[in-house]
């Protein structure tokens, strides 16, 4: 609490408004609150997603016990306000912890006040109120906000103590920030960034490390933005890796297991940070070939077929289905004939060479493809679409691939 900051329990009377005016709003808070809510999503869109998110319920008792305790104090002006008190720091300190600024937070305060002040000019005139007792609920409604927002701020600075000063503090949240999955107003992230100093680049290229081995700060570049604290560890790289950038880093790394992601814009950095942690998935998965740092643009085609090993099933049992009742053992000597053939579309000696077989045996093969597929082989979007499956099912591994 700051200092010279009156307890809950002396808090002043709100002003000289009629008791009865408590009764009369009561009815009104459910709505009122729909409607608050539904004006600052418009207003804040990064708000939606708290409101309708695993907090939501929280929340959205934080916002109701806020309006709540201003009408009881309507009916009772000396009433306690500390559960009120608690909640409005609890707002400021999720907001430190969420790596933005109080304006956010003060515009939805702003707004609040503001519809609420509409919604009582309106009970105010279906029940014929005076000028003057509309005009004293107006100051204790904004000197009520004013309330909530100094209490607020009070949470924010504690977090922010609690969080400590030290640039790799800042910069961690600032990077949560970037990654943070929902649309972030550049005035927030520049506010941020200049808070961590830390210029706002164009582009970035994310890195995802497998936790078991992490480098030292200290042999990064300074530059660099780290999260050690995620499961998921990760860097975030301004602009490109390549050349200096390139070499610097594969020395910091030459420990440790990670995958680049590919350059973005700054507000697709998550989808880098995806990606990244796809490939370094496929490189342990022994998918792609061990390697210390791998480069997620070097291997979009395995990344994209493995996207989805649900559909990759789904497309290999729809186009491959003229020989699903045949035993494994035939089937997987047709499908490396006919993986052969799509690929190389090669002679018969030339597929046999390839698949260590006699000529002869490669025409047989032939005859039974053409005679299960039919048409198929030469329609060029059903053989397009028979090459994916056979391509994907290579990578999933032989076991599956037939």
């Amino acid at each position: 609490m700051t200092a010279g900051r009156q307890p809950p329990e002396r808090t002043e009377p709100l002003g000289p408004l009629p008791r009865e005016l408590a009764a009369v709003m009561r009815p009104e808070l459910p709505s009122l609150l729909k409607e608050m809510a539904s004006e600052i999503v418009a207003a804040i869109p990064e708000y939606a997603e708290l409101l309708d998110g695993p907090n939501a319920r929280v929340i959205r008792v934080g916002i109701e016990q806020n309006i709540a305790t201003f009408v009881d104090q309507i009916a009772a002006p000396t009433a306690t306000t500390s559960l009120r008190d608690e909640i409005c720091r609890r707002f400021g300190r999720f907001e430190a912890h969420e790596g933005r600024s109080l304006d956010m937070l003060q515009t939805a305060y702003r707004i609040g006040c503001q519809v609420g002040l509409r919604r009582a000019r309106a009970v105010g005139k279906r029940y014929n109120f005076s000028v003057t007792v509309m005009l004293a609920f107006a100051d204790a409604l904004f000197a009520y906000m004013g309330d909530l927002a100094e209490l607020s701020r009070e949470g924010y600075q504690q977090a922010m103590a609690e969080l400590g000063e030290e640039p790799d503090h800042r910069r961690r949240r600032l990077l949560r920030r970037i990654l943070g999955g929902t649309a972030v107003a550049r005035s927030a992230l520049n506010e941020l960034a200049d808070h961590a100093g830390w210029p706002l680049p164009t582009e970035v290229t994310l890195v995802a490390l497998r936790a078991t081995a992490l480098p030292s700060r200290t042999v990064l570049d300074r530059d660099v933005l780290i999260d050690f604290a995620d499961p998921e560890p990760h860097l975030l790289v301004p602009g490109r890796i390549e050349g200096e950038r390139r070499a610097s880093l594969e020395k910091a790394l030459s420990d440790c297991r990670a995958a680049i992601g590919p350059t973005t814009p700054l507000d697709e950095a998550a989808d880098s940070l995806r990606w990244a942690r796809q490939t370094l998935v496929l490189v342990e998965s022994d998918v792609i070939t061990d390697q210390p740092l791998a480069r997620t643009e070097n291997n979009l085609l395995p990344l994209w077929l493995l996207s989805d090993p649900g559909l990759v099933r789904q497309l290999a049992a729809r186009h491959l289905a003229p020989l699903a009742d045949l035993t494994p053992a035939q089937r997987a000597r047709l499908i490396d004939t006919l993986r052969t053939w799509l690929t190389t579309r090669g002679t018969a000696a030339q597929m046999a060479e390839a698949l260590g077989v006699h000529p002869q045996t490669v025409r047989y093969r032939m005859r039974l493809l053409t005679r299960a597929f039919g048409s198929r082989l030469t329609d060029s979007e059903e053989r397009f679409a028979i090459e994916v499956a056979l391509r994907a099912l290579q990578l999933q591994g032989p076991q599956r691939g037939g």
